[in-house]
């Protein structure tokens, strides 16, 4: 499962990348653009809810466990939550739970 786990990191980092690469590139650099395309109608702004609550539930799981294992390199995971997104923080959360020694 630990392969499966970085893999889908992986792929929730480059594939996410590539649609907001797109767009900047098309739209500009920055991320004031960016987020307002996060509200543009109900269903972006609903998903981006979604995904902003996920975000947080992970930080607060994430957080907790290190307090009770006191395995700090998981706390990785917050930063890639929120600067690449859920779909990588998670799998590499998983990842970084299951790895030996």
């Amino acid at each position: 499962m630990n392969r499966l786990w970085l893999g889908l990191a992986l792929w929730g980092t480059v594939h996410p990348m590539y649609y907001f690469l797109s767009y900047m590139k098309a739209e500009g650099v920055g991320l004031a653009g960016l987020s307002r395309a996060w509200y543009v109608n109900a269903s972006t702004t609903g998903l981006t809810w979604d995904l902003i609550i996920a975000a947080l539930s992970l930080t607060v799981w994430v957080i907790y466990e290190v307090s009770k294992t006191r395995d700090g390199l998981r706390l990785l995971a917050i930063p890639a939550t929120f600067c690449i997104g859920v779909s990588c923080g998670l799998p590499l959360y998983l990842y970084l739970r299951g790895r030996r020694g």
